[in-house]
Parts: structure tokens; sequence; C-alpha cells
């Protein structure tokens, strides 16, 4: 009987492993098959879409399909979130880590955490009628929707993933090499940042990619806050448009599902699903060649 309950365990645990697998396999079948679609109409071309910069597939005007402007939007957003999460997460986990009293930390990172469960269409909203009338006061430039705000609300969402997967990084650092430090006369603060930064740095650095590739996923929050006008800008007081907010546009139903409006939204989730898994591959690659072991 013993022997029939591992086997079944064992069969629903590899039941589970295939089912991912295949889900994997057929989402990357619809986007391919549909990508296809979209590269073999009349009005698009290969070099095109990869050549300028100029995105405009909509009906009723003259069709563009230069995926770069998208891409464009998407990173100025992914930017603005790492400069505001990745100082803000780092030095929240330095403290929590190397300074936190340990009944502190068990409440001040649980608390960081529920910032990752509340849904992103509140953040959308909440970039939307807080942010960007606050960024109006210190400048005029700034539109209803602009770049910033959205980064910012993004940078907000993506903390707690920067700041638990690095501080969960530094505390496996050994007691050690801290005990060390200080007894060749290093101070608290130089033992933090000189010795178990360091020593942390592959965990660290895998979890800015993830969250990296967290923002460049993110779809409400943009999809509310950054605007619906594709473009090339480094200003982030601009209106923009990102893939996913793109790809949200033309899933509200209003384009036939026929046309090459509609398979233009599976280009860019594959152009989306390519970014992605390349900044997933380089987090890997990263924790593999510069993970630290010790004994």
């Amino acid at each position: 009987m013993r022997r029939w309950q591992e086997r079944g365990i064992m069969g629903v645990l590899n039941g589970a492993t295939l089912f991912s697998v295949f889900i994997t396999l057929a989402i990357l079948w619809v986007l391919g098959a549909e990508t296809t679609n979209f590269f073999a109409q009349d009005e698009v071309t290969v070099g095109e879409f990869f050549g300028t910069t100029q995105w405009n597939p909509l009906l009723g005007s003259e069709k563009h399909f230069g995926i770069w402007s998208l891409v464009c939007g998407t990173f100025l957003v992914a930017g603005v979130a790492l400069l505001v999460a990745v100082p803000l997460g780092l030095i929240t986990a330095i403290y929590l880590s190397e300074y936190a009293h340990p009944k502190v930390r068990s409440i001040l990172k649980p608390a960081l955490e529920v910032l990752a469960g509340i849904p992103t269409v509140v953040y959308g909203f909440f970039a939307l009628t807080l942010l960007t009338p606050a960024l109006k006061v210190f400048s005029e430039g700034f539109g209803s929707f602009n770049a910033l705000a959205a980064g910012i609300a993004v940078g907000i969402l993506i903390l707690p993933i920067i700041t638990s997967l690095s501080e969960d990084a530094l505390r496996v650092v050994p007691q050690s090499l801290r005990d060390g430090s200080s007894g060749l006369g290093a101070t608290r603060f130089d033992t933090s940042f000189k010795v178990v930064f360091p020593a942390a740095l592959s965990g660290i650095t895998s979890a800015v990619i993830l969250a990296a590739a967290r923002a460049i996923g993110e779809t409400m929050i943009v999809a509310l806050a950054a605007g619906s006008t594709p473009k090339v800008t480094a200003d982030v007081r601009d209106e923009i448009q990102t893939m996913t907010g793109f790809m949200v546009q033309m899933a509200l139903g209003d384009v036939s599902n026929y046309g090459v409006e509609y398979y233009s939204m599976y280009a860019v989730a594959a152009m989306l699903f390519v970014l992605t898994l390349c900044f997933t591959l380089l987090g890997t690659w990263i924790r593999k060649r510069y993970r630290e072991e010790y004994e």
C-alpha cells in the first residue's frame, strides 16, 4: 500500500510538471501561429516591423508597424520604476537584514510584502488621480498621462520583489564573514556595504533583473496612467504607450478578429515574451556565474 501511495504521489507531481510544460508550449504555439499570420498580411513587412519607429495600426488611417516606439515606451516606464525601486529596495533590505531588531523585521517585512498583493488597477488609479496631479504642481509640462507617474507606480509595485529577495540573499551570507570583518576593526556600516553586500551580489542582481522583467510586463498601471500615444522619447513628461498598453487597447474588441490590427497584438506579445525571456535567462546566468558558496 505504501508503495502504491508513493507511485500515486510521483504520478501527481509528474502530471503537474507535464501540465506546466504543456501550457508553456501551448502559449508558444499560439504566439508563433498568430505572429506568422501577422507577417503574412500584405500591409506589413519584417523590415518595417523591426526597422522603423512609427506605430499606428488602427483602422481609418495610414497603417505603420514600427515596434520600437512601443519598446521605447516600455523601457522608459521600466527604467523609471527601477530608479525608484532599486535604491529604496536595497536600502530597506540592508536595514532589515543587518540593522533591524527581529521583532521589527517580523512586522516590517510582511507589511512591505502586502504591497505585492494590491491589485495593479489600484496602482493605476493611484498614479492617475494622485501622482499625476502632484507632478503637475512641479511642472506644467506633465499631461494627464505621462511616463513618470506610471513609472513611479510600477516602482512601488516591484519594490517588495527587490526588498524581499535581496534581504533573503543578504541573510544567507555566513555570520563568520560579519564576525571576521568586525574583528578586523570594521564598523557595522563598512561590514554591511563592503563585506555582506558584495557577498550577496549575485542574489541581489537576480532580484533586480526579476523585478525589471516584472516591470516590463506590467499591464494595468501603464494602460491607465501612461497613455496611448506610441512615440520614441526619453522625456518622462510625455504621454507614451507600452507594449502591454497596446495589447489592452486591441483586446477591447473594437477591431476585427481577422484584420492586421488584431494580429499585431500577437506580434507585440511575442516581442514582449522574447524580452522577458531574455531577462529571465540573464538573471539565471548571473546567479549561476557569480554565486558564492560557503562551507
